[in-house]
């Protein structure tokens, strides 16, 4: 369907996603420009139109959500004031929204998904991929949704934001010659501003205080992961909504706990990251930051957190500022349940390398937080005269890498147990 004149104004980029009627569009996009409110906008339309199906795949049940709460159904409700402007040959005040679907009066239903191969099999109808470049498993899920599209007329969009190139998705933005059939779309922030997005850029760009994130996240350029000591595809295979920044509700574990704490005080963020023990796998379970917190402060929640009983050892930065309160943990605690450790060349290797095993592996489980994986991807490899590698980032405003640090560590008091709590909790159900 092709917008007339909308209800509610649309730039001109939104307008001309919605109006390009080809089989396959791509559209690499800035942050927050408005383009799932397009995408969402289109799917609409088309659903109104004539009877139809649509299988939107997000990177997860609760994006899935979002979008459907949060783009269809502002679209639904609106239907019925379009009426004049648009070409919709019925009236929809019957549409039913559910949690991951919508069903229209004359048929057509809206399904939303959590992006993984399963999910993605079994259907007929038309695709949006949102996000595609963070779905985990991509090539599979590629290899099980393009079917879904196989019937002649059936429609393919896939828009995302760029997250390194070495994932499907850069692969399919980046195509080039005459055999591609994808139209392709482009966004950055400066094109959304000079088209009417009301938006500060200078302001946007000196609050961001990071130049890879803001090269990618709105310049709309995907950076070459090359020197990048975890990849961004490693990453993003081990997100999961298993994982959490905080305690789940109630959250009793039914295995082991790990502590890591790296420390910071004025310039970097101080750190906590618990993972707990499934099987080989760990999950993350709270990830937390103080920043420019006295050290008053990060004693008692170190404490607080070192008084839960299924937290089985701790491993914390004991690299200047930190030895004390290393120190005094361990005094209080017991030096095998509380190790301190020191940040020299060595045990930063074997801390990264121990890590990194872990994201090759799909042996980790962490949330889908993007100063999380700015804070990992951070991280680079370089090599020292000593024979053995330096591991570092750049220092912003969001800290040094710290969340890499303190999940490193976490690993390392897990790698490690002490035998005073036993092998764990015996006859415990594994539940990740």
């Amino acid at each position: 369907m092709v917008i007339k004149e909308a209800a509610v104004p649309l730039y001109p980029y939104q307008e001309r996603w919605i109006n390009d009627q080809s089989r396959f569009k791509l559209w690499t996009k800035s942050r927050q420009i408005g383009a799932s409110f397009a995408a969402a906008l289109e799917i609409v339309l088309d659903c109104a139109s004539h009877m139809t199906k649509w299988i939107v795949l997000s990177t997860g049940e609760r994006a899935a959500k979002e979008f459907v709460y949060d783009k269809v159904k502002p679209h639904t409700e609106a239907l019925g004031m379009a009426t004049e402007f648009m070409e919709i040959p019925a009236r929809f005040a019957d549409t039913e929204v559910l949690t991951l679907t919508v069903t229209f009066p004359n048929g057509s239903r809206i399904i939303a998904l959590p992006a993984n191969p399963d999910t993605a099999r079994g259907y007929t109808g038309n695709v949006l991929l949102d996000e595609f470049a963070f779905h985990r498993d991509a090539r599979k899920i590629w290899k099980a949704v393009f079917p879904t599209i196989t019937r002649k007329g059936l429609k393919l969009r896939v828009v995302s934001t760029y997250n390194g190139k070495n994932n499907m998705y850069y692969e399919l933005a980046s195509a080039q010659g005459p055999n591609v059939k994808w139209s392709i779309h482009k966004t950055d922030i400066y094109q959304a501003a000079a088209e009417g997005m009301p938006v500060d850029i200078e302001e946007l760009r000196a609050g961001v205080n990071d130049s890879d994130t803001w090269v990618e996240e709105y310049e709309c350029e995907a950076l070459d992961d090359a020197e990048q000591f975890i990849s961004q595809e490693m990453i993003t295979n081990c997100e999961s909504e298993l994982a959490s920044l905080d305690f789940p509700p109630d959250f009793t574990p039914r295995e082991d706990c790990y502590l890591g704490l790296d420390i910071g005080r004025k310039r970097d963020l101080t750190v906590f990251v618990v993972i707990e023990t499934v099987g080989d796998v760990s999950v993350v379970r709270l990830l937390k930051r103080l920043p420019r917190t006295k050290f008053s402060a990060q004693r008692q929640e170190l404490e607080d957190l070192l008084d839960l009983p299924w937290i089985r050892r701790a491993c914390i930065d004991a690299t200047g500022m930190g030895a004390q309160l290393a120190e005094e943990a361990a005094d209080k605690y017991g030096e095998s349940r509380v190790e301190g450790i020191e940040f020299n060349l060595f045990n930063k290797e074997m801390m990264a390398v121990n890590l990194k095993r872990k994201f090759e592996d799909r042996l980790i489980r962490i949330p889908a937080d993007r100063d999380l994986r700015s804070a990992i991807k951070a991280v680079k490899r370089y090599s020292s005269s000593t024979g053995h590698f330096r591991f570092d980032a750049d220092r912003t405003d969001k800290g040094h890498a710290d969340e890499f640090w303190a999940l490193a560590l976490a690993e390392q008091a897990a790698t490690q147990p002490s035998s005073f709590i036993g092998a764990g909790i015996a006859g415990a159900e594994v539940r990740p």
